[in-house]
């Protein structure tokens, strides 16, 4: 189990969490940070240089999941994890690979009013002999406030905010550990029992009527998706891509209803899977059928109509590839095969395109 306890600088994460830790058995202080303070160490001067956050490097957030199971599987747990995170697409990645390696994830926000923390920070002197060197803490953590204040929001819907401001931190441990016990802080990720092996995935294409497309935003990883899902052992594809909308927009469609469009082989990369995407034209959905969307909770956010050029700010680049040729499919009425997001008819090899492999995920 992970406890994650959220907040911006100056609110008093580490000083409770070491109370905590007081408070669970078996459990240990584990620190992202240090991650990041290694990558700094061992990445090329130039891959860091100028880097305002670590958070932003990719390794940091693939290493920090991989971390805590391994730590897990030396001590009993739970882990004790403070650590501030604003990104919410930094939360889904990182958190989506807690639960695909089974690890419960309980989110909390230490909170505090602004008067509060400002004056926690401008009383805070982190280097008694270095004068200087504290001075630059202290105004690095009166500049995080206003982007804490942006990522509030989300934080409020996500996690369990916990107001401070009147707390000591043992005190603050104390209703931490409560919280643990009664569950209020969990989330409810959903997650793959096979982490490692290729898929066959359906997806599908559903148009309100403007012709743009619907885009769903799980809350188990940063980019945006088609609804739709991996097929089951010994189960139809066109099943699949059915099951998958009626779990994920509780909307019945028909078999009759779907068209396939598109089938794209995507390369397996790094952690993420490979295999066969088949993409099905679902047709419209209308103001009535819009009305009845309903997502769960524990796997998508939202959902949202875009065009193709607003899908790109949004999907993976091979998903963006994926998608303008599953329209193009739409209008020519010719199914497409790809590669990669690519036609295979171009002579492209498998790998073509591939040296950033990590969009084709």
């Amino acid at each position: 189990m992970i406890v994650w306890v959220n907040g911006t600088f100056g609110v008093g994460k580490t000083s409770a969490c070491r109370e905590l830790v007081e408070l669970l058995p078996g459990s240990m202080l584990y620190d992202p940070g240090l991650v990041g303070y290694g990558l700094a160490r061992m990445l090329p001067a130039d891959r860091v240089l100028g880097l305002a956050d670590y958070q932003d490097l990719p390794s940091w957030r693939r290493l920090v999941p991989e971390v805590a199971a391994a730590l897990l599987a030396e001590v009993p747990g739970p882990l004790v994890v403070p650590m501030t995170v604003l990104r919410e697409d930094y939360r889904d990645e990182i958190f989506g690979a807690l639960a695909a390696r089974g690890l419960a994830v309980h989110h909390f926000v230490l909170d505090a009013e602004e008067t509060i923390l400002r004056r926690r920070i401008e009383g805070h002197d982190p280097y008694p002999a270095e004068p200087e060197q504290s001075a630059r803490v202290r105004a690095r953590c009166l500049e995080h406030l206003p982007r804490y204040r942006a990522a509030r929001r989300w934080l409020s819907r996500d996690a369990e905010l916990l107001d401070t401001g009147g707390l000591t931190a043992r005190q603050t441990a104390a209703r931490l550990a409560e919280l643990i016990a009664r569950g209020a802080a969990r989330c409810p990720i959903v997650h793959s029992t096979d982490p490692a092996g290729d898929t066959v995935a359906a997806a599908v294409l559903l148009f309100d009527e403007q012709d743009r497309v619907l885009l769903v935003d799980p809350v188990y990883k940063p980019a945006w998706e088609f609804p739709g899902g991996v097929v089951e052992r010994g189960e139809a594809p066109t099943d699949a891509a059915l099951r998958e909308t009626t779990e994920e927009l509780d909307l019945r469609l028909e078999t009759s209803d779907l068209r396939l469009l598109a089938v794209d082989w995507e390369p397996r990369t790094g952690p993420h899977r490979g295999g066969m995407r088949l993409m099905y034209d679902g047709g419209l959905l209308d103001a009535g059928a819009r009305q009845r969307l309903r997502l769960p909770a524990e796997e998508l956010r939202a959902w949202r109509f875009v065009t193709l050029d607003e899908a790109a700010g949004l999907l993976t680049p091979g998903r963006h590839r994926r998608l303008a040729a599953a329209l193009e499919a739409r209008r020519s009425g010719e199914l497409r095969y790809l590669e990669a997001g690519l036609p295979a008819a171009e002579g492209l090899p498998p790998t073509a395109g591939l040296s950033g492999a990590a969009d084709a995920a």
